[in-house]
Parts: C-alpha cells; sequence; structure tokens
C-alpha cells in the first residue's frame, strides 16, 4: 500500500484484522479490496500503520509515561531479576509504547504500536503480528514462556508516586491554668 492509495487488498485488510470482532459498514471497494484505515504520516515514514497513543488513559500500575531509557534500565535491573518489566513512552518515535524487559543484566525494549482495532507489537523477525484489543491482554499472552519475548513477562514493576513532604513540627502545650485535675477552667471577670 502506498500513501496515496485508499485501499487494501482483501488478503492485506484481512491479515492486520482478523482477529478484530468490530463490524463496521464499509464503503462500496473495489472488488476484492476493502478501504484502508487513517494512517499518520510519521507511521508512513516507518512504513507501519499505528496510531498517535499520546493522551490515552492509562491506568495501569506498570505504565511509566515519558520515563527515559537510562532510568527504565535502572528499575528494571535493580533487582537482577529475569523478567522484571514495565511500560514507557518512545523517546524516539512519538506515540508509541516501549515494552521493556530484563534479562540477564540487559534490557530489551519492544515497541507497541496503537492501529485501528488494537495493539501490535513489535517482536521477532518475521513473527505474525497479532492485533490485541488492549494493553492487558497483550501484557497477559507475553506472561507465558514462548511467545515471542526474549524471556516471559513475570513480574511488573509498578510506577511509584512521588511521596509528599511532609515537614514535621511538635506543639508543646503548658498548663497555665493551674490545676489540671479539675474539671473546671477559671474565668476571669
Amino acid at each position: 500500500m502506498t500513501p496515496e492509495t485508499n485501499w487494501w487488498s482483501l488478503t492485506e485488510q484481512l491479515h492486520l484484522s482478523h482477529q478484530s470482532e468490530e463490524k463496521e459498514e464499509l464503503p462500496q471497494a473495489p472488488l476484492g479490496q476493502l478501504p484502508s484505515p487513517p494512517v499518520s504520516e510519521s507511521s508512513l515514514d516507518l512504513g507501519l500503520n499505528f496510531r498517535d497513543t499520546r493522551g490515552l488513559s492509562m491506568d495501569l500500575p506498570y505504565y511509566h509515561g515519558p520515563l527515559s531509557k537510562r532510568d527504565c534500565e535502572t528499575l528494571l535491573l535493580k533487582e537482577g531479576v529475569d523478567g522484571n518489566f514495565l511500560l514507557r513512552d518512545s523517546e524516539s518515535v512519538p506515540g508509541v509504547l516501549c515494552l521493556c524487559v530484563s534479562f540477564k543484566s540487559f534490557v530489551y525494549t519492544y515497541r507497541i504500536f496503537k492501529e485501528k482495532y488494537g495493539y501490535i507489537i513489535q517482536t521477532v523477525e518475521g513473527a505474525q503480528k497479532q492485533i490485541f484489543p488492549n494493553l492487558r491482554e497483550l501484557i497477559s499472552k507475553f506472561e507465558k514462556p514462548n511467545q515471542g519475548l526474549v524471556v516471559h513477562l513475570s513480574k511488573p514493576i509498578k510506577k511509584t508516586s512521588p511521596r509528599p513532604r511532609w515537614r514535621r513540627s511538635t506543639i508543646k502545650l503548658d498548663d497555665s491554668f493551674g490545676n489540671s485535675n479539675s474539671d473546671y477552667v477559671d474565668v476571669l471577670p
């Protein structure tokens, strides 16, 4: 498909969306072709079809937002456990998510793209692309061994919210009313 083309051949469309349960009315197309979903200019430059993920509501505890690669490596390698993982925003490709996984003192990064029907992940070369309706299902698949990642996902590294800084102070109360055992307070006339 070229950027000027508004139609995909039927085989291309079925390959990309065969798992989608979403039904929609399609305009009349030439025999054997379907309309292509909209793509951004940056995705065409990469030869990929994805949508911008900025602004998505991320309620996943292991989503860290705009975390640098260096900070990501520090978090994942701190415990020295294979399979630690987190999600972060890509630094090099705007609107793309990165699934980062620790394995043998290295951090492996897999790009996740938002498609029309869900999410796809770039794993090993030649692996068939699968569309996931949401990020939870994507993560769930890769928690199982031998799914295309260097190691299965075992422990999510949760984002910790910054602790509020509290200033500690003490209040000293003195007994200015005399007898502290009294149930009454002296009132001046």
